[in-house]
């Protein structure tokens, strides 16, 4: 959409010196200041992991590589 902004010369000189300086387009810059300033904080805070602590028994200690050993344990199941 196109739209028509009164800025200030010296921070649109500033922000046409940075876009260019970046290697994008002055609409991509400010598309992106306006991006981030309009981001809600409380949205962005870093990602926490949260585990389910299950109990049980442990798995049967086996060589995944040996085949005969494999079957034992599933037969004992």
């Amino acid at each position: 959409m196109k739209t028509t902004l009164n800025l200030n010369d010296h921070i649109l000189r500033r922000a046409k010196m940075r876009a260019a300086r970046d290697g994008i387009t002055l609409t991509r810059f400010v598309e992106d200041a306006l991006r981030a300033s309009l981001t809600d904080p409380e949205t962005d805070q870093a990602f926490k992991l949260e585990l389910n602590v299950v109990c049980g028994h442990a798995p049967p200690n086996v060589d995944i590589s040996d085949r005969d050993a494999l079957y034992d344990v599933l037969d004992r199941a």
